[in-house]
């Protein structure tokens, strides 16, 4: 909200929808990614929250006697028992009679709104939101129920699957089969005043069926032997040269399917709340008078024209657009005095069909000289924050660039907050106008009659030796990801696995160290340095008490100067290879790819950073969701900070604008995870769709402040293409010793994402457009990546950017524009 607002009159009309605010109940949704992730389990510890605060509770769904969890006798069986409720036990809060009715020899039971509107209660809990009434009640469905009791000022808690929102019903069906006999609106979910994901794992979730379903504390799933539902070994996934895909029994490949009908469920709900949060976010900025993007998520606009490349230029664009999990724009310059051809007036039919195919925006923009496309494109993109904006190679020589004007040398020089991905069109080296689908490689060709030399059947040992990795990812501090953990551990821990706890933070929160319960606790190891005492993770002493599993807080800490190893994810690295299961936390800030978005929403550049290819490593990985406004309201409750810190985080990294684009960041990473692990189960096309052509990404840096933000693009780029990264350092004067310390730190940075560096002796400004292209030559590379500095800095690199463009049409080339305004 501007200033100035607050002291404007309100007219009548906003002081009533103000009214009608303050009367009106709160609305919050707990979602699940599919049947069985703990809906009502949750919904009775939301209700259980709201007693204990004073307020009277009431079921508006009866709980259906043993099928659904009901509350524990008291909270500290709850905390015994791991968070998870047992059946037929006394409620602590009364339940609404409803209206029960038949329809084809099946029982339905609506909410008795008039009951409840008679028992006025503070906060009622609704079970299925989704549910339909029966013909010729006074609302058409139990939406319209809620709605009703919000209304009239009743607070309502319900629950709903991803996949009964209209929105993701139709793909859900389409792609597992799954299908809800009723729906949501899709504007629902924006209605409420809360939104969180109950995110769990397609492991978990099956783990919790076949529980349900007695199927006793030990059992099979897949040939794997699982203790207490916890999955011990996988015995598959390890195989060399794809044997354990083709190796597979009739439980197994049943196992697979449905693994990968959950996945697909759980990414569809990350996506669809990343969707959501994106819009509150946008609302955010534009209340705070930002333009330009976020660093959230990924907004794609292709520039294209009515001829032969338009096509290609669309299906390129919408195929990055689905990579990155990003909104597609196309835009196109015409001439307002001048009539299409009819040559033209064809290919802008083609091209809306397209755009409708595709789910895309065609939007023509005028413009009456070539000279100021440059301006009115940066301009158009900055206006909408897009991120990237993609269009062919010039094809003109330097004569008709100075001539005509040049739209590339234009964008050098305008575009400020987004990136340039220029598309070579490669049918003119190639003949290539479709991009070809990967042939099958000769790893996915089994050899059943082929002996396993010592080598594989070493490898796969190690495989069945290493322990399971899970890790629990928060979008800030105080979500609850340690909370989780201890009770991820109690749960284990009643089911009869031997778990301990290696390394615990509880921050002085007494509900996490409640949750610890019958744990035990490895004592910690003491380090001096400074002349102090200092204490860390006692790794040594995990090993030699050989538990099953192991609970580590705060996966990207950084150890005591001295210590054995520097980071802790280093640790459970060693934990792992030990045969120890290991359950960690760690926030998405946190992660090693996403540090320059983190920075670029929050103004905070996170030093403790985890690999991406422990992430990747991991056998599970679990979101723990809460909206922004629990968060702070945690934090002002002295939950999270001390209380003189509070007012502080308040007004910086805590700030709403800050949540709600860091647990987008946190929902995109965690359902981008999910596709990456669909894609290499089943390599088919998925909610991303394939990526149709072998890529080598090359990443062309300076010695310079900028670098390592390259190599992050880079290594972001090349895991979603499955590509290989070569990153090269290119100065263009003698190093300095801080350039020879940030080559340093750019090699480790590059190794520690898997790619490969190498750095080249100085140059002058003349050669280096050349010496690049060469280099990029050598390694085949499909795709270049360069920095373009902020436009403050970009004079002596204007001219070294277009001569690479006009010497590398042959290649995409992707141009990072620096939004920290580095100098060059």
């Amino acid at each position: 909200m501007k200033e100035t607002d607050a002291y404007r009159r309100k007219s009548p009309e906003a002081l009533l929808k103000l009214l009608d605010q303050m009367r009106r109940g709160r609305f919050r949704i707990l979602m699940a990614v599919a049947s069985g992730a703990g809906k009502t389990t949750e919904l009775v510890k939301e209700g259980e929250a709201c007693i204990e605060q004073g307020l009277k509770v009431v079921w508006g769904t009866t709980p259906m006697r043993g099928t659904t969890p009901s509350w524990p006798a008291s909270p500290q069986q709850h905390r015994e028992t791991g968070g998870e409720y047992t059946r037929d036990q006394t409620a602590m809060c009364d339940a609404v009679p409803m209206i029960e009715w038949n329809v084809e020899g099946r029982t339905q039971r609506d909410l008795d709104v008039a009951a409840l509107l008679q028992f006025g209660p503070d906060v009622v809990l609704v079970d299925g939101l989704a549910h339909r009434n029966r013909q010729g009640a006074s609302n058409m469905s139990r939406l319209d129920d809620v709605r009703e009791l919000l209304r009239q000022g009743i607070s309502v808690i319900a629950t709903m699957n991803a996949y009964e929102d209209e929105r993701v019903h139709d793909t859900a069906k389409r792609m597992t089969g799954i299908e809800s006999e009723w729906t949501i609106p899709g504007e629902v979910l924006k209605e409420a005043d809360e939104v969180r994901l109950l995110d769990v794992s397609a492991e978990s979730l099956m783990e919790r069926q076949h529980r349900q379903h007695g199927l006793g504390r030990k059992m099979e799933i897949g040939g794997n032997k699982l203790k207490g539902g916890y999955l011990l070994k996988r015995r598959t996934s390890n195989l060399p040269h794809g044997r354990g895909q083709h190796r597979l029994s009739r439980s197994q490949l049943g196992h697979a399917a449905e693994r990968s009908r959950l996945s697909i469920l759980r990414e569809l709900a990350l996506r669809m709340l990343a969707q959501d949060v994106n819009g509150s976010l946008e609302e955010h900025r534009q209340e705070m008078g930002l333009i330009g993007p976020s660093g959230a998520t990924e907004r794609i606009l292709v520039l294209t024209q009515y001829g032969w490349n338009g096509s290609i230029h669309v299906r390129r664009g919408h195929q990055i657009a689905k990579r990155l999990n990003g909104e597609l724009h196309i835009v196109t310059f015409v001439a307002p005095e001048q009539d299409l051809t009819p040559v033209e007036a064809t290919f802008r039919r083609s091209l809306n069909k397209l755009a409708h195919k595709i789910g895309a925006t065609l939007e023509e923009i005028a413009c009456h000289s070539r000279r100021k496309m440059a301006a009115l494109l940066a301009n158009y993109a900055l206006e909408r924050g897009v991120t990237r904006i993609v269009l062919g190679h010039s094809r003109q020589t330097r004569w008709q660039e100075w001539r005509n004007g040049s739209l590339i040398n234009g964008l050098l020089q305008h575009i400020e907050d987004t990136s340039l991905f220029f598309i070579a069109d490669r049918a003119i080296h190639e003949g290539e106008r479709i991009l070809p689908a990967r042939p099958p490689s000769s790893r996915d060709v089994p050899a059943p009659f082929k002996r396993w030399t010592e080598e594989e059947m070493e490898r796969t040992a190690v495989g069945l030796r290493r322990g399971r990795l899970k890790v629990i990812i928060g979008a800030a501090p105080g979500v609850g990801k340690t909370y989780h953990m201890l009770q991820e551990g109690n749960r284990l821990l009643a089911q009869g696995i031997d778990v301990v706890v290696g390394l615990l933070e509880t921050h002085g929160r007494r509900e996490t160290a409640a949750q610890l319960g019958k744990l035990p606790v490895i004592p910690r190891c003491f380090i001096r340095y400074s002349g102090r005492q200092l204490e860390e993770m006692d790794t040594a002493g995990i090993i030699a008490r050989k538990p099953e599993v192991v609970l580590v807080d705060e996966l990207a800490h950084t150890n005591v100067p001295t210590s054995e190893r520097a980071k802790r994810y280093e640790d459970v690295l060693v934990l792992l290879d030990a045969g120890i299961s290991v359950v960690t936390t760690v926030n998405v800030q946190h992660i090693e790819s996403l540090n320059d978005a983190v920075e670029q929403l929050t103004g905070v550049r996170v030093r403790e950073t985890v690999p991406d290819n422990v992430l990747s490593g991991a056998n599970e990985i679990q979101l723990i969701d809460v909206t922004p406004q629990t968060v702070r309201d945690r934090l002002r409750s002295g939950l999270i900070y001390a209380p003189d810190k509070v007012e502080q985080a308040l007004q910086h990294f805590f700030r709403i604008p800050n949540l709600i684009g860091l647990r987008e960041l946190a929902l995109r990473e965690v359902a981008d995870d999910v596709d990456e692990r669909l894609e290499s189960w089943e390599r088919r096309a998925l909610l991303r769709g394939p990526w149709r052509r072998e890529e080598v990404i090359f990443v062309c840096v300076e010695p310079d402040e900028r670098a390592e933000r390259l190599v992050r693009h880079g290594f972001r780029i090349a895991h979603r293409l499955k590509a290989a990264m070569h990153v090269i350092s290119l100065p263009i004067s003698r190093l300095s010793a801080d350039c020879d310390k940030q080559l340093t730190s750019v090699q480790a940075l590059t190794e520690r994402l898997g790619g490969t560096f190498s750095s080249q002796q100085p140059m002058s400004r003349r050669d280096w457009a050349a010496n690049a292209v060469e280099l990029a030559n050598n390694r085949r590379a499909t795709q270049m990546i360069v920095g373009l500095p902020a436009r403050n800095g970009r004079r002596a690199t204007r001219s070294r950017m277009a001569q690479l463009m006009r010497l590398a049409r042959h290649m995409d080339v992707f141009i990072v524009t620096d939004w920290e305004g580095h100098d060059d």
